[in-house]
C-alpha cells in the first residue's frame, strides 16, 4: 500500500495495488474509490482532507 498527501490538492490517495485501474465511483461527498477489472478497490481519494483532520495528523 502506498499513501500519497498532496497538499496543493488538498487530497489524500491509498493506493492498494497495481491494478490497472478501470472505473472510478464517488461513494461519498469528496470521497472516490478506484476499482481494478474485477470491481475490486485498488485506490481511494480523499478530498478537502484540511476540513476532516488536522493537517499536523498528516
Amino acid at each position: 500500500m502506498r499513501v500519497h498527501f498532496d497538499q496543493e490538492a488538498d487530497a489524500l490517495y491509498f493506493r492498494l495495488d497495481d491494478s490497472v485501474i478501470v472505473e472510478s465511483e464517488k461513494v461519498h461527498p469528496g470521497v472516490l474509490l478506484d476499482f481494478n477489472d474485477e470491481r475490486q478497490v485498488v485506490g481511494v481519494e480523499i478530498l478537502n482532507v484540511a476540513a476532516r483532520v488536522p493537517l499536523a495528523s498528516l
